[in-house]
This record gives structure tokens, C-alpha cells and sequence, in this order.
């Protein structure tokens, strides 16, 4: 592998990468993807902003699912690549990550700093008086509304929650916020929803001040990781993919590498700590 990974370890001796991680670093944890070896994307369409916040039934059949799926997706842990990005953002090789998921796991790997592009599912945001709490406190208001709900053989789906018939979502009892009383959201950007902006200015100026971009995990499929790849490559910066998979950015890209995410990012930290 040692061999395999060389481009990669000079890429990330140059110090100060930017990575931009997705879901393919978190399937090691048990968590889908949407479109490598685990994605069940095809298994349903996922919620889109304007069905959630226009209808109801579509909420309660959103909050059905998400509640179902909710346990195991808390129950994620860090893996081997996680451990790696942090240990080589304490060594100075990573500048600073984004990343695309919803999963909070780079967080619980100690990258406190990492810029959660889509948010987290950890925490809901009221679409009415804009007040955030904690997905945990939510959770036991809706066990409490609804009693014996939850369905422990359902599928995990990769944003976290659960395939469910139209039968069993159709009587699952919503909270709404406990302050005033509005619509509660999870604190992240729904598919037809917007990153805000910001936030990608934020992550603009990460990418000018990296020394290279390393993307870990992702197809680039959607345009809101896609950018930061054509503005590393606009401005001449070295782009590295380590994925499962073809890319929407391979043509961008100095290298790309078809490799598991946890040993590579191990085995990659290994070899520069010995340096």
C-alpha cells in the first residue's frame, strides 16, 4: 500500500490541506451512503425542503422515519479514518476540514473546528422563532408522544433515518417547538434547500489560504462539495481523491485513489509521522 499512497503523502507533506470529507468516511461507522458499495439511496427519495416545510403529512412522515432511525445513527462512532484526519490536523498536515455529513463524527473524533457544510442532525432548529436544541431532547418528547413506535428491524438510510410503510407513519405524533409552538426542522440543508451562504464563504477562504485539497469519502455528485474541488483546481491548488468509486472530479484531480478510507488514512498518517 505504501506505494499506492505516495502521491497522497506528498500532497499532504506540503502541510495545511483542506479536507472535504462525505459519506463514503462514514460507512467504516456503520452509516450508508448514497451512492457507493453500502448507498441505499435507491431505497426512497430523500425529503426535500419545500415537501417538508408544505405539507404535514410529509413532516410527520419525515419525523416517523428519522425517529425510527434515530437510535442507531446516534449510536455511530468514529472510525479509523475520523481518528486519522484528527491526527494528522494535530500534525499540522490538515489545515482544516469540511465535510458534507450530517453524522457530527468528526466532531466526536476531537476536529472540533470542522465546518459541518449541511449541519447536523444532532441539534433542530424551529422554523418559526429559530430557537436550536438538542436532537436528544427531542427524541424523548417524541417517545413520550408515541409509545412502542419505533420499529428496531427497519433499515438504516443513509441521512439517518428509516424505510417505513405509509401505514405505519400515518398516525406518528409530531412535537412542534416547545417555545412558541412552530414547525421543528433538523439543523440541516435539506435537498432544494440552500447551504447558507456564509458558510460557503467560509469554506472559500479555507480552500484559499490550503496548500492543497484532499477530498475523503465523496462522489461530488452534488454541487455544494463539487465547487470547492473547481476552485482548489481554479486556483492551481493540488486535488486528491481517495474514494470507492469514480468521481465527479476525477478530470480535476492530481490523483485518485480507489481505497478503503480507514486503512489508507492510517497507513497514510503512519508514513508521514515517521518522517
Amino acid at each position: 500500500m505504501e506505494a499506492e499512497l505516495a502521491g497522497l503523502v506528498r500532497v499532504l507533506d506540503r502541510r495545511g490541506a483542506v479536507v472535504l470529507s462525505g459519506a463514503g468516511l462514514s460507512t467504516e461507522s456503520g452509516i450508508p451512503d448514497y451512492r457507493g458499495a453500502t448507498g441505499r439511496h435507491r431505497t426512497g427519495t430523500p425529503m426535500t425542503f419545500q415537501e417538508f416545510t408544505g405539507s404535514e403529512a410529509a413532516r410527520r412522515r419525515y419525523w416517523a422515519r428519522s425517529h425510527t432511525g434515530w437510535p442507531a445513527f446516534a449510536r455511530a462512532r468514529p472510525n479509523a479514518g475520523h481518528r486519522a484526519v484528527e491526527l494528522l490536523r494535530r500534525s499540522g498536515h490538515i489545515g482544516a476540514v469540511i465535510t458534507q455529513n450530517v453524522d457530527g463524527l468528526h466532531r466526536a473524533a476531537g476536529t472540533r473546528e470542522a465546518v459541518e457544510l449541511h449541519g447536523g442532525l444532532d441539534r433542530v432548529v424551529c422554523l418559526d422563532c429559530r430557537r436550536t436544541s438538542s436532537r436528544a431532547e427531542l427524541d424523548t418528547r417524541l417517545d413520550e408522544l408515541n409509545r412502542g413506535f419505533r420499529h428496531p428491524d427497519a433499515v438504516l438510510r443513509p441521512d439517518g433515518d428509516a424505510q417505513l410503510s405509509p401505514e405505519l407513519t400515518a398516525g406518528f405524533r409530531v412535537a412542534p417547538c416547545a417555545d412558541c409552538g412552530g414547525v421543528l426542522k433538523p439543523d440541516v440543508v435539506f435537498f432544494g434547500e440552500n447551504v447558507p451562504a456564509a458558510r460557503v464563504e467560509a469554506c472559500y477562504e479555507l480552500v484559499d489560504a490550503a496548500s492543497s485539497l484532499v477530498v475523503l469519502g465523496s462522489s461530488l455528485t452534488v454541487l455544494s462539495g463539487l465547487r470547492f474541488v473547481r476552485h482548489a483546481a481554479r486556483a492551481h491548488l493540488p486535488v486528491a481523491i481517495v474514494n470507492q468509486g469514480p468521481t465527479r472530479a476525477d478530470d480535476l484531480a492530481a490523483l485518485h485513489l480507489d481505497l478503503p478510507l480507514g486503512p489508507t488514512m492510517t497507513e497514510a498518517a503512519r508514513l508521514l509521522a515517521a518522517r
